[in-house]
């Protein structure tokens, strides 16, 4: 009974040790010792594949013990190892399998593997397979973006078994918009292929359209009487038609082999002098071989003695190409395949134009929104003023430099920003206040010195910028927050930036509007600006109303040049950069009416970002364009969009 009982525990014990040894990594790493030994990109695939297929709980750490260039084989037995530096020139191996070091030896009785980079990236791509269920989310992440990167048919059953257990819910859902994707490009099953492609058609992103593009893409082929039927055909292409030119047909069976070249009137002549006897050829004296006639019967004298190939006609052509047909083909041979990414591809089409057009009309906003935001401080000083201010851009520059200097002193941007927008009004004020005072008052109702005179300051102003500043741009930097873009798809986004703008002229809509309407300075401005006279006659000071006007505008000027700097290069030119939008904005709109500087802007702004869509590697034909527009607009309306009454408008 003992003898028994030893038995079966003999062979428990045998059976343990076996079911140990089938669980090692080591016999699967000597198998193919002398291809990791070697470390060829070319050779090291299929040891790779078999560790990582291998289903044993230590490939992952192997693989990442490989990649990390810290397995060490040791020479003597060709045994992988953990190799660890202990001391100099000596290493401390650890086992693979059982996690024991095995002890420490010299430099000289090892050696180290290095993965060159072709390695380590196949190596990387085996990893993913154990990263995509890795407890790390971070590994489950970038496993993901290693499929996204560089996609492989092999990677498809992982990623499918790695879903149902995913935890976290975004992570979730891109590993099944990825498995769709992988299911689109090396799926096995036609109709889980179409099904994937029909879950996707909805779908913007550039890695979908990418996806489906190479399962339409189209080889142009020629066979001789019918089509092989192996093929997944998408058209059949008459020789002679816009698809396909005879010429064109005729070089496609010559580059198959179908069909002899043609002979060049070059090659004609070379032949021609290579078979000079006795001052003819073909029979025919040489001094009269000027004409192409003359050299054609030469050459076909010699075809037919068989000293060159014989000339092509247009009826051989034409013989030939009757005797084949011409066809495209898809790369992709499951015809269901091909149809429901074609429709899908149609289908993202109208969906790719109707989103362009909507980041069109949000490009179009933006810029509507800058011009009137520059505009609408010119909209007071030219439009209810009759100012011409061709310094008005300059106003704009101080308002961006002003905003500049106080990020200097105010290194935190958010408050540096929130100091700078009413420092530069008040700078701008006083500086337009000045200027009205000392110039502007003397000038009124003299247009052309007013244009002269303001044009003067406007060139002082930028030199004494770049006498303080130089003539190097500087940074006005936007706050942190409004770094990045708001991203509705891969084909509309819009810039933080653009939107605070946005947002920043409705508010100065709004002010301007509460001031010209609900202040007493709005009142007396419409009263100067109907009837100055009558508004005198009032107890209105027309003087202090057009100082103070006059103030306001350049002060609006000093905000918009603050707005205006966190995307634009800040110079001294950055005003000139955007006075002659600024003027067309008040003319097109219509002088001294702030609907209408407001519908200026946004008609210079779609129709320069439309022309610039038609023509989007000339900008600056896009301003040509532009101006030519608005002169003939004016031509057919001359007081603008909307008109306003008065001395503005020179009633």
């Amino acid at each position: 009974m003992i003898r028994f009982f030893l038995a079966g525990l003999a062979v428990l014990l045998s059976c343990l040790t076996a079911s140990a040894q089938d669980a090692a990594i080591q016999p699967i790493l000597q198998d193919h010792q002398a291809v990791i030994a070697k470390s060829s990109r070319k050779t090291i695939g299929p040891a790779i594949d078999a560790i990582a297929s291998s289903g044993l709980p230590q490939a992952q750490h192997v693989l990442e013990t490989w990649a990390a260039k810290s397995m060490w084989m040791r020479k003597s037995d060709g045994m992988f190892f953990v190799g660890k530096k202990v001391e100099n020139k000596t290493y401390e191996l650890t086992d693979f399998d059982s996690g024991d070091v095995v002890g420490i030896f010299p430099k000289t009785d090892l050696k180290q593997l290095k993965p060159n980079s072709g390695i380590r990236a196949l190596i990387g791509s085996a990893l993913v397979r154990f990263q995509l269920m890795d407890g790390d989310i971070s590994k489950r992440r970038a496993a993901l973006v290693s499929i996204q990167r560089d996609p492989d048919a092999g990677l498809l059953a992982p990623l499918r078994a790695s879903i149902d257990g995913e935890p976290d819910p975004e992570l979730k859902a891109r590993k099944q918009r990825l498995e769709r994707l992988l299911t689109i490009g090396y799926g096995a099953d036609p109709q889980a292929r179409v099904a994937a492609i029909q879950a996707m058609s909805g779908d913007l992103g550039v890695d979908v359209r990418a996806t489906l593009n190479p399962l339409v893409a189209t080889t142009r082929g020629v066979a001789a009487g019918q089509v092989p039927e192996n093929l997944n055909i998408a058209a059949i292409l008459t020789p002679g038609s816009d698809a396909l030119t005879k010429d064109e047909a005729y070089d496609l069976l010559v580059a198959k082999s179908l069909a002899p070249a043609r002979i060049t009137a070059d090659q004609i002549r070379t032949a021609l002098a290579d078979h000079i006897e006795g001052g003819r050829v073909g029979g025919i004296p040489v001094a009269q071989l000027n004409t192409t006639d003359t050299r054609i019967r030469a050459y076909t004298a010699l075809s037919e003695a068989g000293k060159v190939p014989p000339l092509v006609t247009q009826p051989d052509v034409d013989a030939a190409l009757a005797q084949h047909v011409f066809f495209d083909s898809y790369a992709e041979p499951v015809p269901e395949v091909t149809t429901a990414a074609q429709q899908a591809l149609d289908s993202i089409a109208v969906k790719v134009g109707m989103n362009q057009t909507l980041d069109l009309t949000l490009d179009a906003l933006s810029l509507a929104s800058i011009y009137f935001l520059a505009a609408i401080g010119l909209a007071i000083t030219f439009g209810v003023m009759g100012v011409i201010n061709m310094a008005h851009g300059e106003f704009i520059m101080m308002g961006a430099y002003t905003g500049y200097v106080v990020q200097q002193i105010i290194p935190d941007h958010t408050l540096s920003i929130i100091v700078a927008i009413p420092l530069a009004f008040a700078v701008t004020f006083a500086a337009g206040v000045a200027m009205e005072r000392l110039v502007i008052r003397w000038l009124y109702a003299r247009p052309l010195e007013t244009l002269l005179a303001t044009f003067g300051i406007s060139i002082a102003l930028q030199q004494l910028a770049k006498n303080i500043f130089g003539t190097q741009a500087r940074p006005l930097t936007a706050p942190g927050w409004l770094d990045g873009a708001l991203v509705m798809n891969d084909v509309v986004s819009i810039s933080y930036i653009r939107i605070a703008i946005f947002i920043l002229a409705l508010i100065f809509l709004g002010v301007f509007l509460f001031i010209m309407k609900r202040t007493r300075l709005g009142l007396e401005t419409r009263a100067v600006t109907q009837n100055p006279r009558m508004a005198a006659s009032m107890g209105i000071n027309p003087g202090r109303v057009n100082m103070l006007t006059f103030g306001l505008g350049s002060g609006i000027a000093g905000i918009a040049g603050v707005a205006i700097g966190l995307f634009a290069k800040v110079t001294s030119e950055l005003g000139s950069d955007y006075i002659v939008q600024s003027f067309m904005t008040v003319v097109v709109g219509g002088v001294g009416n702030i609907w209408g500087t407001l519908a200026g802007a946004a008609m210079i702004g779609f129709l320069q970002k439309g022309i610039e869509w038609l023509n989007p590697s000339n900008t600056l034909a896009a301003q040509t364009y532009m101006i030519v527009f608005i002169i003939i607009f004016i031509q057919f309306r001359p007081r603008g969009i909307i008109a306003l009454k008065g001395r503005a408008a020179g009633d």
